[in-house]
């Protein structure tokens, strides 16, 4: 009996949430409010409500000695924050963010994913322009030369549940290497490899549908550090462009390397229930 042949992978075709929207307009801000806090609160999770960064992040923070609490260094995340108590990062007093912000921006090459950087070199919140009044964080990393979606909020909750293994989301990348890739080198990826930090196998990986045997489709979860440029170099190829095309339900259709925009309340809707 013949082998059921597969679908060439086609980003293009992948289906959009809601209707095209126009990228980012001033004036424009869909939002959700921020849900009553409940005291006594972690001090990792008050610093991300904050929006200094994911509840993961701000706990190293934390134990960094950077946040003080009514005037003293706490370095342990889980010290429970009363209700009224003066919390300060770097000496500056921080305070919950009363709404919610949520931005789908589509990143260029040579822009670093980071809230500042001390080289002094471009970066994701440079993008914005000073148009934002709340302080958001990039949920999760795109390598420097990596393109593509990006989302930035500062509802650490989310955050926290977006970039944890557990919840499995999934995001899609357009892979264009320096060769073509062989037909075992694709099944090998297909039935994983095992690399310098364990184990990895992709959701989906296939030939982009129309161009080259040097361009790929490639879908995982796996939010490991620089995990697909690895991938590529375990076996011999050096991926010369990356670009994320989709990210848990969301894709950049209408929106230009450099742009971005608010999500709409029902993107917000559909981004909570998709984690």
């Amino acid at each position: 009996m013949p082998a059921k042949s597969r679908k060439p992978f086609h980003p293009k075709k992948r289906r959009s949430f809601g209707k095209k929207l126009k990228p980012h307009s001033p004036g424009t801000k869909p939002q959700l409010a921020l849900s009553e806090s409940q005291w006594p609160m972690r001090l990792n999770k008050y610093v991300a409500h904050c929006g200094i960064a994911a509840r993961r992040q701000a706990a190293e923070l934390v134990k960094r000695g950077l946040v003080e609490v009514n005037g003293v260094v706490v370095d342990n995340p889980a010290y429970q924050v009363q209700e009224g108590d003066v919390v300060k990062y770097k000496g500056r007093v921080i305070e919950p963010e009363g709404r919610k912000v949520y931005i789908l921006m589509n990143k260029p090459r040579g822009v670093i994913t980071t809230v500042q950087d001390e080289k002094g070199r471009k970066t994701v919140m440079d993008l914005l322009g000073g148009q934002v009044r709340e302080r958001v964080f990039p949920v999760g990393r795109l390598d420097r030369d990596t393109t593509g979606l990006l989302l930035l909020t500062n509802d650490g909750e989310l955050a926290q549940k977006l970039m944890h293994p557990s919840r499995r989301v999934r995001k899609a990348y357009h892979v264009v290497l320096d060769k073509p890739l062989a037909a075992v080198d694709l099944d090998r990826i297909r039935q994983g490899l095992e690399l310098e930090d364990g184990f990895i196998k992709v959701d989906e990986i296939d030939y982009v549908a129309g161009r080259g045997k040097d361009e790929v489709g490639i879908i995982l979860h796996s939010g490991r550090n620089r995990i697909i440029r690895r991938i590529f170099e375990h076996l011999g190829y050096e991926v010369k462009k990356l670009d994320r095309t989709w990210l848990a339900g969301l894709n950049k259709r209408g929106l230009r390397r450099g742009q971005w925009r608010y999500l709409t309340e029902r993107e917000i809707v559909m981004l909570k229930h998709f984690v």
